[in-house]
């Protein structure tokens, strides 16, 4: 296997996809409203593409242990692009009422592209690449995510939205094609029999067996009720600030996040020490530096502060994804596709969730407060935990039995 090859090609083909998964994100968004005059239908659009997300975590261990290797990767891709060119052919009478389905098929392909490319990451890249491949994986979607926020808006102004899905459909070709040479070394996952129960049954052992891991997974669903807070945050605090300049601000303000993550995955692959102790503690780091850093930002009443204090809040956002994917590909075969299911799983249901119980509070309270209530759960959720290892190593020196 050349591993050096299969990442520049994994890196590429994120790269392409998360750029297209943007791209359409906000396009369509911008489209539903159009077409509809209602917020309720982005609503409906919106909760659509999540539910696509939700429903793919839970059958893609199933379907992984089936369908293994680069060819599913492939079928997403050309799924998504399938979806996208219904718009081009059809008329726009008949797209009001499919567009919920085509949001639901896009979630749900960007889901299960992201879970078998992150499950099977360890069978295409050699262990000791491994953190420099999530690094560059991580650097690459930040870029794809600004690029393609920021780009929407620009194509579609400038050459309408028929434009702007074909060259979305041709993001999606491309990045099927850059898997293709793609070659694994072995079994993308465990060949074990097991029905949708089994799994969740060696789910909730494997997790008990290794309560790190358990951990890390609460402090990441904490973090998406977070992220679900400054998301829907991020637009309010644009137009308080600059009212004059709402959408310039969040431009800046995402394009510096952004960098702050990329630079931070980079320093994250860079630092010594890749054993599994060093990739927890980085990705705790980067959820304490990440909240932080939001809290702080939501703080600011110039946009100077604001920009200022994007930049950590990136660079922990950077820190703790390269800790956490790295850390949970570590993982046995037999438990890696149930952990990054269950991930999406709490990840998706905890930012739609999130964004829906976060939305009124900006009504009631001023964004500082919103953000520093929200960003405060993980921060409890990592204090909770620091609290119950200090114990646990106390129970353990004070039996000088344990581990005989």
């Amino acid at each position: 296997m050349n591993s050096t090859r299969n990442a520049q090609l994994i890196v590429a083909a994120r790269l392409i996809s998360d750029f297209g998964a943007f791209l359409n994100m906000v396009a369509l968004a911008t489209y539903v409203y159009l077409l509809s005059d209602s917020a309720m239908s982005v609503g409906i659009f919106l909760a659509s593409r999540v539910a696509g997300g939700i429903f793919a975590s839970l059958i893609a261990t199933a379907f992984y242990r089936c369908w293994t290797g680069r060819m599913p990767l492939i079928a997403f891709d050309l799924l998504r692009a399938g979806l996208l060119g219904l718009l081009l052919v059809l008329p726009v009478s008949q797209q009001a009422m499919l567009l919920p389905v085509i949001a639901f098929g896009l979630g749900f392909g960007n889901s299960m592209f992201a879970i078998g490319l992150n499950s099977q990451l360890p069978h295409l890249i050699n262990g000791e690449q491994l953190l420099k491949t999530n690094a560059w994986i991580t650097s690459a979607s930040s870029a794809a995510m600004v690029g393609g926020s920021l780009v929407a808006g620009l194509l579609v102004a400038a050459f309408g939205f028929e434009t702007v899905f074909a060259l979305n459909v041709i993001t999606y070709l491309l990045a099927a094609l850059f898997i293709v040479p793609l070659r694994f070394t072995g079994p993308a996952a465990s060949a074990e029999p097991a029905d949708g129960r089994g799994q969740w049954s060696a789910l909730g052992q494997g997790l008990r067996s290794t309560p790190v891991v358990a951990a890390m997974l609460a402090v990441a669903m904490a973090d998406t009720l977070g992220s679900a807070a400054h998301n829907v945050g991020f637009p309010i605090i644009s137009r308080l600030l600059t009212p004059e300049s709402a959408s310039t601000t969040l431009r800046l303000m995402l394009a510096v996040w952004a960098g702050g993550k990329l630079i931070g995955a980079r320093i994250a692959s860079r630092m010594k020490g890749s054993e599994n102790v060093h990739l927890e503690r980085r990705f705790f780091f980067g959820v304490l530096l990440m909240s932080c850093g939001f809290i702080l930002m939501f703080q600011q009443q110039t946009l100077y502060g604001l920009l200022l204090f994007s930049l950590p809040a990136g660079l922990g956002d950077g820190f703790s994804e390269v800790g956490l994917m790295s850390r949970l590909q570590r993982e046995p075969d037999s438990l890696r596709l149930p952990i990054f299911s269950f991930l999406t799983l709490l990840q998706m249901t905890g930012f739609g969730v999130g964004m829906l119980i976060a939305a009124p509070f900006y009504s009631w309270w001023t964004p500082g407060a919103v953000v520093l209530l929200f960003h405060g759960i993980p921060l409890s959720t990592l204090l909770v935990l620091k609290g119950l290892a200090i114990r646990d190593a106390r129970v353990r020196r004070s039996s000088p039995t344990q581990g005989f």
